[in-house]
């Protein structure tokens, strides 16, 4: 019986090569997004659990309010790993990752270093926490001894080629040694963090014991069974018992006058599987995804896949005219309902089959795009993985079932004595169902245009934004801190070359770069009403200047005036929690050293008009600018027209001067855009997805616009033997589908404003939603479905009426 229905389903596909055509490609590029979607959306899944521990793994996130600013940081105080651990027996381990940036990295002995990213202290019982299987070397004394370092296949690779590294000295930071002691293999990618080289956290130069300090990720490993809900509330004990001390030894306060002048502190447990998709904390050791964009995502693959299965049903019903005779036939001589489901159902699976075998090619060849559109490294072969290859069997199943069951149950509802008769009504008019799917399908591509509407107008707008500073033509080099004592001297050096406006050197930029949070009074206060937690950059004389920001009160620092080393310049958003009227010549205080209760006293000099120092999605913070050698990066304005030329010059001032170290440079424009890399990768893709989405729908309008055509052949005959012309005609066949995309739009366009309204609100500055963008979107919408619906109606329309009145 298989086999006979498998024989006719093929004969009646290769009949009709062009509808079949049509729902084969059709289906063929849904499954294909559906599959590149499924891989994506699965990625992002997975992150963090090839730890076998992962469901007993949780991180310390703190939330704190102080100073005017609101903080919620992915870091806790440095004792908060091991006080737990002493104090609560639920606890089994824990360790903590304090990750120290970008360092120069060479073998002992080696003239030139490499600059390596990510350098990361940790604790000696890493290896108890998380899953990171060793090559060689022993986990439970790997990073135990001072001085030592664990580095990953390919970091040993890079570093020593195909000798053994274990027991060799490196060299960090042009004055750190540290000896391998392990060799690890490399983490996953779907990690919410990845490090080549772990320190010893030993020799971590901190000043450690600082509950009032937030710069340690801190990992906790609890005991099988612990109610981690129920421990949580355990932060109040260890606010209360160790925070509440220091405050008292710092500002002289107690928590409860602390509450009362409107501030707040408190920890929370996130489990270490959610950190990747569901954390939004501040100073992760990554860039994570969203939770948001994977439901978006997985809506955008359900969406095509029904536009496709949907295409396929009002294909099948469409065409339900054609095989009326075949079902009374079939009736007449026997054939029972079930058996005639059975024949329908057995050639919409095979169609779905066929559409399969083709969306895996597609899949193969657009896999590499789409992991640079996505910023993925995904394989094909992940979609015949024990993991994956259950959704691929069942999805052409379930597909073939989902676009097959209706048509197959509305022709083997047709009576034979109706059918042979020519009795059976499939008019266009009359197809109600058929009509509200061709609704749904373009109500989701008008969403889907709104979408990438809005997406890319946000993208515009933080891009062309006036973010307070002048961040184009301004080239960074990157650790000039390798020069030591001359970097001074490169920078001046550079300033000598032509194109070359203006320099700077520091380790803080208004890019993603090192931050430094420190609580600010007015001199002789303690109010905490008259404080304010900002950050404090350590800046020189011409930073100001080479960054373009304004000054709106006071002056920049100079060297004509020997007190600027104790100076500060403040942005207007400190001043503002600060209450300052007349700012210049005030006097604010910071502690140095809790414990040491030592603080330091600055004067105002200068206020610089708020700039946008973090992303767009948080308010403009309070910031400080004070006088510090700091030399992270050099950063120059340049006006020359031939910025290669340039480079190259610079480059080879750096040779001269370190002909040892490494070379690296970026522009500020790209380390700004940096930032809303993964909203790009979203327009893209949703353009991408909205594209093709359209192109579905478009085929199945095609599809229905030619049946319609030739259902109504005699009818358009007549009409134009009566004198009717081209143009009504064109008309007459294309209003119908046109009433259809205009209530699609009615429908979409408040589905589309309360979506990107939701996704919008993620940014503190954004663009409103105008009425031209659903405008914008119908147009689109209508012009796409009027060329395709007008081929069709053209061709019908210039048909001569002799021949089609002949042919009926």
């Amino acid at each position: 019986m298989l086999t006979n229905y498998l024989k006719i389903a093929w004969r009646t596909l290769r009949k009709q090569q062009g509808f079949t055509f049509i729902n084969i490609f059709g289906l063929a590029i849904g499954l294909a997004c559906c599959m590149l979607i499924m891989l994506y959306v699965l990625d992002e899944l997975s992150f963090d659990r090839y730890n076998t521990k992962a469901d007993r793994i949780y991180r310390v996130q703190s939330d704190i309010k102080f100073g005017g600013n609101d903080m919620h940081f992915a870091v806790s105080p440095d004792p908060m790993g091991p006080t737990l651990k002493k104090d609560y027996p639920q606890v089994e381990q824990f360790v903590r990752l304090h990750q120290r940036g970008t360092w120069l990295v060479k073998r002992t002995g080696e003239p030139t270093s490499l600059r390596e990213d990510n350098i990361t202290f940790a604790d000696s019982t890493l290896f108890d926490v998380f899953t990171l299987p060793l090559v060689s070397g022993d986990p439970k004394r790997a990073l135990a001894e001072p001085n030592t370092v664990v580095i990953s296949e390919t970091a040993a690779k890079r570093h020593f080629g195909n000798q053994n590294p274990m027991g060799q000295p490196m060299v960090f930071d042009n004055n750190k040694t540290f000896k391998v002691s392990a060799v690890m293999r490399d983490m996953p990618k779907n990690s919410h963090f990845r490090s080549d080289f772990f320190l010893s956290m030993i020799n971590d130069d901190y000043p450690w014991g600082q509950w009032l300090s937030n710069n340690h990720h801190v990992y906790i490993l609890f005991k099988p069974d612990t109610d981690v809900q129920a421990f949580s509330k355990n932060f109040n004990t260890i606010i209360e018992k160790y925070i509440g001390p220091q405050a008292m030894q710092m500002l002289g306060t107690s928590m409860d006058q602390f509450r009362k002048a409107g501030n707040s502190v408190g920890y929370w447990l996130i489990p270490l599987t959610d950190i990747h998709l569901h954390s939004k904390q501040q100073i992760e050791l990554a860039p994570n995804g969203d939770i948001q964009y994977v439901y978006i995502f997985s809506a955008v693959a359900l969406f095509i896949l029904l536009i496709a299965c949907i295409n396929f049903m009002n294909l099948a019903t469409a065409r339900s005219a054609k095989r009326a005779k075949e079902v009374g036939v079939r009736k007449v001589m026997g054939s029972e309902r079930q058996q005639l489901i059975g024949q329908f159902m057995t050639e919409s699976i095979l169609t779905t089959v066929l559409a399969m075998i083709l969306a895996i090619s597609i899949v193969a060849i657009a896999l590499p795009g789409f992991n640079t559109l996505a910023g993925k490294d995904m394989s094909i072969i992940q979609l015949v993985s024990p993991y994956y290859l259950p959704l691929l069997v069942a999805l052409p199943i379930v597909v073939g079932l989902l676009a097959g069951s209706y048509p197959a149950f509305f022709l083997s509802s047709f009576q034979p004595i109706t059918v042979l008769k020519g009795k059976v009504n499939v008019s266009f008019k009359s197809a109600g169902l058929r009509s509200g799917l061709v609704v749904f399908q373009f109500m989701m591509s008008v969403v889907l245009i709104v979408g990438t509407i809005i997406v890319y107008r946000q993208i515009t707008y933080i891009q062309t934004k006036n973010v307070g500073f002048k961040r184009d033509q301004v080239l960074t080099v990157n650790g000039v801190y390798a020069m030591g004592k001359q970097a001074e001297t490169f920078k001046q050096e550079v300033l000598r070359l032509p194109g070359v406006v203006s320099g700077s050197i520091s380790g803080y930029l208004p890019t993603p770069s090192n931050r430094n949070d420190n609580a600010f009074f007015a001199e002789g206060q303690t109010n905490l009403n008259k404080g304010v937690n900002m950050q404090n950059w350590g800046v020189d004389y011409d930073y100001v200047k080479t960054l373009g920001m304004q000054l709106v009160q006071g002056r920049d620092f100079s060297p004509a005036f020997g007190s600027d080393s104790s100076g500060i310049i403040l942005n207007e958003a400190a001043v503002k929690v600060l209450g300052f009227k007349n700012p210049i010549g005030k006097r604010i205080w910071e502690f140095n050293d809790v414990q040491a209760k030592t603080q330091k006293t600055y004067t105002i000099i200068g206020v610089v008009k708020n700039f946008h120092f973090e992303s767009l999605r948080r308010n403009i913070g309070a910031l400080s600018l004070v006088l510090d050698s700091n030399s992270g990066a050099a950063s120059f304005r340049v006006s020359s027209t031939n910025l290669p030329a340039l480079v190259s010059q610079i480059e080879a001032k750096w040779k001269q001067i370190t002909p040892s170290q490494p070379f690296s440079y970026q522009f500020m424009d790209d380390s700004f855009d940096e930032m809303y890399r993964a909203e790009q990768r979203v327009g893209t893709i949703a353009l991408t997805f909205a594209a093709l989405a359209i192109l579905i729908a478009c085929l199945g309008l095609f599809g229905l616009a030619a049946f319609m055509a030739e259902q109504r052949t005699k009818e358009i005959g007549v009409r134009k033997v009566l004198g009717a012309s081209v143009g009504s005609i064109i008309g007459l066949l294309s209003k119908d589908f046109l009433k259809l995309v205009f209530i699609s739009i009615i429908i979409a366009s408040p589905i589309a404003w309360y979506a990107m309204s939701q996704w919008l609100n993620d940014f503190a500055y954004k663009i409103d939603i105008e009425w031209w963008m659903f405008a914008l979107a119908g147009i689109l919408a209508v012009g796409i479905a009027l060329l395709t619906v007008s081929f069709q109606s053209i061709k019908a329309a210039l048909m001569n009426p002799v021949k089609s009145l002949r042919s009926e």
